[in-house]
């Protein structure tokens, strides 16, 4: 089975491009983040016209994640458990033909660092880890699937001195990541490539694309039970060179389902 994540950056806008990635690899589930649509305006009939049902969480103008399927996926929730207060659409739980838990995640950006926004991504993942630890408790194979936002080592991205101010890198985002791996969760992609460099995000300014100067921040996270069904994974980055593509490129692993 094949599992992808793709902050998309506009689910309406690059409707086009994420039809065309669909048509040409055919994932069997998708996340994706940053739809930047409202509940009303998520452009169901085309997903499903090209073959998927869908479950998403929308937000005007801003954030906004959704699953999509080839196969039944249930609904588990649509918010991150732990402050009733934050309206803002970055996270859901589905269940997969029963047997396969998926959460898809936009982690908030917090820049400017330091500042309120920091402080919130901060905050956010303290509730990320609190959730984790209770799917951790799951019987069943789990997957926390996304755009986490985070820059978790010096390999994961271009000239990493030049990032150390930045709320993507800082060493305070970075440990919350660790600490959030090191509650029993694998990183797939590094799984699967240890010491190979590897982005999922290129900016639109300066070349970054054509330079290779990219971040890996699009992540996938395993518990024990999937992790021993991991079966390989890596980056469509060609579909970042596409016409008005997204700043991310899709990402994928294939697991034994």
């Amino acid at each position: 089975m094949k599992l992808a994540t793709y902050n998309v950056n506009g689910v309406n806008g690059r409707l086009s491009v994420l039809l065309r990635w669909l048509e040409e690899a055919k994932p069997d589930i998708v996340c994706l983040q940053e739809l930047k649509a409202p509940q009303d305006k998520f452009p169901l009939k085309a997903i499903n016209d090209a073959g998927y049902n869908a479950i998403w969480h929308g937000q005007k103008q801003w954030n906004g994640v959704a699953i999509l399927s080839k196969e039944e996926i249930k609904e588990i929730g649509k918010t991150l458990p732990g402050d009733d207060k934050d309206l803002q659409s970055r996270y859901m739980e589905v269940l997969w033909k029963d047997k396969l838990v998926i959460a898809c995640l936009y982690l908030p950006n917090g820049n400017p660092a330091p500042g309120p926004k920091f402080d919130y991504k901060l905050e956010w993942f303290k509730r990320l880890h609190q959730r984790a630890k209770v799917l951790l408790t799951f019987n069943v194979p789990v997957a926390l699937v996304g755009d986490f936002n985070v820059m978790p080592t010096e390999l994961d991205v271009y000239k990493p001195e030049r990032w150390v101010d930045d709320a993507l890198f800082r060493p305070e985002v970075r440990n919350a990541f660790k600490k959030l791996v090191n509650q029993g969760w694998t990183d797939a992609i590094r799984e699967l490539y240890p010491n190979e460099i590897i982005y999922t995000f290129w900016d639109y300014f300066r070349n970054a694309y054509g330079r290779n100067a990219g971040l890996r921040i699009d992540h996938f996270l395993l518990n024990p039970v999937l992790k021993p069904k991991l079966l390989s994974g890596g980056v469509d980055k060609k579909v970042r060179g596409w016409e008005k593509t997204s700043d991310h490129a899709p990402v994928w692993i294939e697991i034994a389902m």
